[in-house]
């Protein structure tokens, strides 16, 4: 018999663009706004494209064998994806966690089998970085730590991915990507290729406005430990959005998009439309990089 399925790993990237009308009603008629749903990915998030990028250099290195126990730090997503991605590939995951990561992030790396190790909510995925590279200090043979923060893998899986995705699905008509900064890998990768296609585009990164947010996910450089991935010389410039207003922002997709989002794509949503602003013409994408399944326990939602 033929074998007409498909592994997991194969279903990730080649995520939907979508338009955002509604929420863009107001704007000059000649500018549009469009999200990559990086929900659509199986592990549910933009943070499959560089896990699984990570685990290919791994393994074509020889750091990455069935001896090793994959660990790094993450706040949730990347080690959904790692999670995920170990269980479909037969390698051990251990995951250094912020203990205030939502309930459900946290079911879901345990319903994959990961071994979590919860660090302190206050230091955020500092704190969890921290602890990844004190376990892997204290015995290094055991491990593979491809440590995301650092990893040039991250950054390369979206310079090969996302960018030209949305270079492809806009016919190359983008004028400007908006992205939100955590790790970085997205903004970095896709915005180096992009740059590459069409030097006029214009890179604008998002974070938040304060060292104490509820954007989960998300890094506020100024205060954080800056990953070595991150280039802050490559956008054009930065916005800084505040916990409310993309918190906001998400409910506003919900009435008037349809679409549930995470806290990172209410921010980047919020800090798109912040562009579009005086625009006659432009083609704004962002990325959404996961979607509201995972936060649905979180406050901001209001009473039942």
């Amino acid at each position: 018999m033929k074998d007409v399925g498909v592994q997991i790993e194969e279903l990730i990237g080649n995520t939907p663009l979508l338009r955002l009308a509604r929420v863009a009603d107001g704007l000059a008629a000649g500018v549009r706004i469009y999200a990559k749903a990086e929900w659509c990915n199986p592990g549910g998030s933009v943070k499959d494209r560089p896990a699984l990028n990570m685990i290919r250099d791994g393994v074509r290195s020889g750091n990455l064998t069935a001896d090793h126990t994959l660990i790094d730090a993450t706040s949730g997503n990347t080690g959904i994806a790692y999670a995920m991605l170990g269980a479909a590939m037969g390698y051990r995951v251990k995951l250094c966690v912020p203990r205030n990561a939502s309930p459900e992030r946290l079911r879901i790396m345990e319903a994959y089998r990961a071994d979590l190790v919860l660090t302190d909510p206050g230091e955020g995925t500092d704190g969890a970085i921290r602890e990844a590279r004190r376990i892997v200090a204290a015995d290094p043979d055991t491990y593979f730590y491809p440590d995301q923060y650092e990893n040039e893998a991250n950054w390369r899986a979206h310079y090969v991915t996302t960018a030209n995705e949305v270079w492809e699905q806009t016919d190359g008509a983008v004028t400007h990507f908006v992205a939100a900064l955590g790790t970085s890998g997205t903004m970095m990768g896709t915005g180096r290729r992009l740059r590459e296609l069409n030097t006029e585009i214009e890179l604008i990164s998002v974070q938040p406005d304060s060292p104490f947010h509820g954007l989960e996910g998300m890094k506020h450089m100024p205060s954080a430990l800056v990953p070595g991935i991150y280039d802050d010389n490559l956008c054009d410039r930065n916005l800084e959005i505040g916990t409310e207003a993309a918190q906001a922002m998400i409910m506003e997709l919900s009435a008037k998009e349809g679409v549930l989002v995470g806290p990172s794509s209410g921010a980047a949503c919020r800090a798109a439309l912040q562009v579009a602003e005086g625009l006659d013409s432009a083609c704004i994408v962002t990325v959404f990089p996961d979607n509201a399944t995972k936060y649905l326990s979180e406050g901001f939602w209001g009473e039942d």
